[in-house]
């Protein structure tokens, strides 16, 4: 059975199951998603692609989105290392990831 994009337990003990602040914090992440993805793809340095990597890993694991976590966390690794070979195939991962982190909040929000 796959793995849900974003870890709905985990959100609700985050946020003591408050329905509004889950919604809130997932539109969040959502936002994150798109600006912290953009400067990881195209950022000017390795020092700014990292930290945005960082932070996204950090967003991403408050809310349970653990396949994001886990791809920005490679992806901050890599840069670290200046390992260019690996790290594309680690964006193309956490593209994925937060495409699908991004479609279970969509659908998280129609259904409330």
């Amino acid at each position: 059975m796959p793995q849900s994009a974003i870890d709905l337990v985990h959100l609700a003990r985050q946020t003591g199951g408050d329905h509004d602040l889950e919604r809130e914090l997932l539109a969040l992440f959502a936002q994150q998603c798109v600006r912290h993805l953009r400067t990881i793809h195209a950022g000017a340095d390795t020092r700014t692609r990292m930290d945005a990597a960082h932070t996204l890993k950090g967003a991403a694991r408050a809310i349970g989105a653990w396949q994001v976590a886990e791809a920005a966390d490679a992806i901050e690794r890599q840069l670290a290392a200046d390992d260019a070979g690996r790290t594309e195939d680690a964006m193309d991962a956490l593209t994925l990831a937060a495409a699908q982190a991004r479609a279970a909040i969509s659908k998280f929000e129609l259904a409330a």
